[in-house]
C-alpha cells in the first residue's frame, strides 16, 4: 500500500441556509484500502458522501483523485473520476424494468449480470420492474451497478443494513475483493463487527467535523466511541434539567405488550412491554427498524409474525384508525406527514372527532370546542388569526400534532423524534408535557435520535440494534456513552469489547 492517496477531501463543509450540515470534514483514503467513515446519527456521514459523489455540491472545500483536484459536481463528473456510490436507499426507478435502469446509467449488461452472480443473485429477470423486486435484492443490484463500471472508488452508505445473512457475507466478500485488486472502499456501517473485519483504517465525524482518524486495532471501539461523543462521557445520575415530574413510575399495569414481532428483514423478534405512566425511550441508529416498529404499532403495515397485545387483549391492525380505535396515537418526526397544512389549527386539532359530526364544518363552540381549546391552551399554540398550520414555527406545527391526540384522549402515544428540528425551549415544553401525561396514567414510547434526551424525559431505554432489542437500560444509567455503545452492537462492559476485534481478527478467513 503506497503512501499517496487516491482520494485526498479536505475542509469540505456544507450549509443549508442557517443549518450547517457539515463545517469541516476531511478524509484521506490510500490505494487498495477499506476505510470505515463513522460518526452518530446526524454527524454528517451520508452529506459527505453525496458531496464525494457529486449528488450535492459543497460551499468550500477541495476534492483530490490521484492528486489531481476535481470539481465533483454532478454524478457523471463522480463516476468519471472513478468515484461510484450505493446509497442507503435504492436508486432504481421502480416504474421501469432491470435493463432500463442500466441503459439510463450507461451501465455494461454483462459485467452486470456477473456481479450479480457473484453477490449471491443467480435468477435474475432483466425485464422484471424494479418495483417488483424484493428491497434486498434491489440494494444487491445497485452494488453490482456500481462494481460493473470498475470504480477507484467504491462508496458503500449501510449497504448490508437491509440485507439477509447470507446476501450480506457475500458483499462483505466483495468488498475484500475490492481491496485486494488495488481498488478502495469507503464503508459506512454501525456495525462494529464489520468494521473490524473489513476496515483498515476509520475517520470519525462529529457534529460535521473530521475529529479523528483511527487505525482498525483491538480494543479501539472504545476510542471511536469517544471520539463520537466528544470526550469520554462518565455514567451519571438523572441531571437537574430532567423534566418535572420525571420520577420512575411506582408500577403501573401493562398497557402495550409486544411479543417476537417481526417486520420483513428489518425487525426481528422484538418483544418489550410498555406500562402505564411510562415514558419508554426507543434508541437505535438509523435503519435499524424502529421505522418499521412504530409503524407496526400504529396500524401502518401488518407485522409479518409476532403478536401485539393492548391491555392484555391481542389485537390486529389493519388499519391506522384500528390503533386509533384502541387508543393508541402516531406522533411523527415529519410535521408535514400529520397535517392538513392549509386547514387551521382548531380544524388539525379536530380531526380525530371529524367523524362523530355529520355534517362537518367550523367548530362549534360546545364540548368538542371546548375540547380543542383546552389542548391549544394547555400546550400554548400560537392560533392569532386563526392562522394556516403551515404559517407556524416548526415547534409550533409539533405542538399541534401532540395536541390532536390529547383532545382526543389517546391512552397511548407513539412519539417518532417528536422535537426533531425545533427549538430548545419548545423542546422542554414537550418534555414537561409527555412526562404530565405519564403522571396521569397515560404511557409514551418515545424514538428519539439525541441521545441526551433519554434521560430528561424517559423512565428506561430499549435499544434496537439490527432489528433486535439488544439492551434495556434503566434511565440512571442511560446516558449518551452507554446508549452510544448499546446502539452499536456493544456490550455494556468496555472490557468486554477487547474480545470483539481480537476474535474477529484472530480470523485468517475473516480478513484478508
Amino acid at each position: 500500500m503506497t503512501t499517496s492517496p487516491l482520494l485526498d477531501a479536505t475542509g469540505v463543509a456544507k450549509r443549508y441556509g442557517a443549518v450547517a450540515a457539515l463545517k469541516n470534514a476531511s478524509l484521506s483514503l490510500l490505494p487498495g484500502e477499506v476505510h470505515a467513515l463513522m460518526g452518530a446519527n446526524g454527524a454528517g456521514k451520508s452529506t459527505l458522501v453525496k458531496i464525494l459523489t457529486g449528488a450535492i455540491s459543497a460551499n468550500v472545500g477541495r476534492i483530490l483523485v490521484r492528486g489531481q483536484e476535481r470539481d465533483i459536481r454532478s454524478p457523471a463528473k463522480a463516476r468519471k473520476a472513478g468515484l461510484v456510490p450505493v446509497y442507503q436507499e435504492p436508486s432504481l426507478i421502480p416504474d421501469l424494468d432491470v435493463l432500463s435502469n442500466l441503459r439510463l446509467t450507461n451501465t455494461p449488461v454483462e459485467p452486470f449480470r456477473n456481479w450479480v452472480r457473484e453477490l449471491g443473485v443467480p435468477d435474475l429477470d432483466l425485464r422484471e420492474l424494479a418495483r417488483d423486486v424484493p428491497l434486498a435484492i434491489q440494494r444487491v443490484l445497485d452494488l453490482a451497478r456500481a462494481l460493473a463500471v470498475e470504480p477507484d472508488v467504491l462508496l458503500l452508505d449501510e449497504m448490508t443494513a437491509a440485507l439477509p445473512a447470507n446476501l450480506a457475507e457475500r458483499v462483505l466478500e466483495v468488498v475484500k475483493g475490492q481491496s485486494r485488486t488495488g481498488r478502495s472502499v469507503i464503508f459506512i456501517s454501525h456495525r462494529f463487527v464489520e468494521i473490524a473485519a473489513l476496515c483498515d483504517r476509520a475517520t470519525v465525524l462529529r457534529d460535521g467535523e473530521t475529529v479523528g482518524v483511527v487505525d482498525i486495532v483491538p480494543g479501539v471501539e472504545e476510542r471511536i466511541v469517544e471520539l463520537m461523543l466528544g470526550a469520554k462521557v462518565e455514567k451519571r445520575r438523572v441531571t437537574q434539567q430532567r423534566a418535572e415530574d420525571a420520577a420512575s413510575p411506582a408500577g403501573g399495569s401493562t398497557r402495550i405488550a409486544v411479543r417476537n414481532l417481526s417486520v420483513g428483514t428489518k425487525l426481528q423478534d422484538v418483544s418489550f412491554d410498555l406500562k402505564d405512566g411510562e415514558v419508554a425511550g426507543v434508541v437505535a441508529l438509523e435503519g435499524q427498524g424502529q421505522d418499521e416498529l412504530f409503524a407496526a404499532l400504529a396500524g401502518s403495515i401488518r407485522p409479518a409474525g409476532g403478536t401485539i397485545e393492548v391491555d392484555g387483549r391481542q389485537v390486529r391492525f389493519s388499519h391506522p384508525a384500528d390503533a386509533v380505535q384502541a387508543g393508541i396515537a402516531y406522533v411523527p418526526g415529519d410535521r408535514t406527514e400529520a397535517l392538513a397544512m392549509q386547514q387551521s389549527v382548531r380544524e388539525n386539532i379536530a380531526l380525530p372527532f371529524s367523524a362523530a359530526f355529520r355534517n362537518w364544518g367550523p367548530i362549534r363552540m360546545g364540548k368538542e370546542g371546548a375540547t380543542v381549546q383546552g389542548a391549544i391552551e394547555r400546550l400554548q399554540i400560537d392560533t392569532r388569526a386563526q392562522r394556516e398550520v403551515q404559517r407556524l414555527s416548526g415547534g409550533n406545527q409539533q405542538k399541534v400534532t401532540i395536541a390532536r391526540w390529547i383532545a382526543a384522549d389517546a391512552r397511548t402515544l407513539l412519539c417518532f423524534d417528536p422535537t426533531r428540528g425545533i427549538d430548545v425551549g419548545t423542546k422542554q415544553e414537550i418534555y414537561k408535557l409527555l412526562r404530565q401525561l405519564a403522571a396521569q396514567g397515560k404511557s409514551v414510547l418515545f424514538y428519539t435520535s439525541e441521545l441526551e434526551e433519554v434521560q430528561l424525559v424517559c423512565d428506561r431505554a430499549i435499544v434496537i440494534f439490527g432489528g433486535r432489542v439488544v439492551d434495556i437500560l434503566p434511565v440512571e444509567i442511560a446516558d449518551e456513552a452507554a446508549l452510544t455503545r448499546a446502539a452499536y452492537g456493544l456490550p455494556r462492559d468496555a472490557k468486554a469489547d477487547v474480545g470483539i476485534l481480537a476474535d474477529v481478527h484472530s480470523d485468517p478467513v475473516t480478513r484478508p
